[in-house]
């Protein structure tokens, strides 16, 4: 059981059944009245997200979610195949499951699923992936001196804005949270 001060952003409870992710928190301490915590609460199994208040003695149930390492194989455009390394079973999850980790997803990348009982609620990704750049306009001359930046679409076919000097080819890190470029690989 959680306290209501536990539950920092990030956090998984479960909350009538169904599991959440604490995506916003704030609390405000009362004098002699104790403190009271407000967040906001995203369910891991239909993307809604509620606010919610809770007293300083208020419970809150713990969620059992456990992680299972997985490679992606392939995608048939509505449904996404993935295969457990160690005893080859392999998982169907429907895009809306997959939701923005289609983005980054190429075949043969090792990820993680997120379940809560035997239901697959989210596709963990690396904070950072490494992806290839498949087009981007030529540099002009001359927009080399400033940090002009410019679209380049990778591997997964994902657009990212880069800095001039990134040439088709390039192997380039991409943050999975925020979908933007971090570096080139040396």
């Amino acid at each position: 059981m959680y306290q209501p001060t536990d539950l920092k952003k990030g956090t998984v409870c479960q909350i009538d059944g169904k599991p959440y992710r604490v995506v916003e928190y704030a609390q405000k301490v009362m004098g002699r009245g104790g403190s009271i915590v407000n967040v906001k609460l995203k369910n891991l199994i239909d993307g809604s997200v509620i606010p919610k208040t809770f007293k300083g003695q208020d419970k809150i149930e713990t969620a059992e979610v456990h992680n299972k390492a997985v490679q992606y194989l392939y995608n048939d455009g509505e449904t996404f195949f993935f295969m457990d390394p160690e005893s080859f079973e392999q998982f169907e999850l429907s895009s809306d499951v997959v939701d923005e980790a289609k983005s980054y997803l190429k075949e043969g990348d090792e990820l993680s699923l997120q379940f809560f009982g035997d239901r697959v609620i989210t596709v963990e990704l690396p904070k950072n992936l490494y992806l290839e750049v498949t087009y981007t306009e030529d540099v002009v001359k001359g927009d080399t001196t400033s940090s002009v930046l410019k679209d380049a679409t990778v591997e997964t076919g994902l657009v990212v804005k880069v800095p001039s000097f990134i040439k088709v080819g390039d192997i380039i890190s991409v943050d999975t949270a925020t979908g933007e470029y971090r570096e080139r690989k040396k």
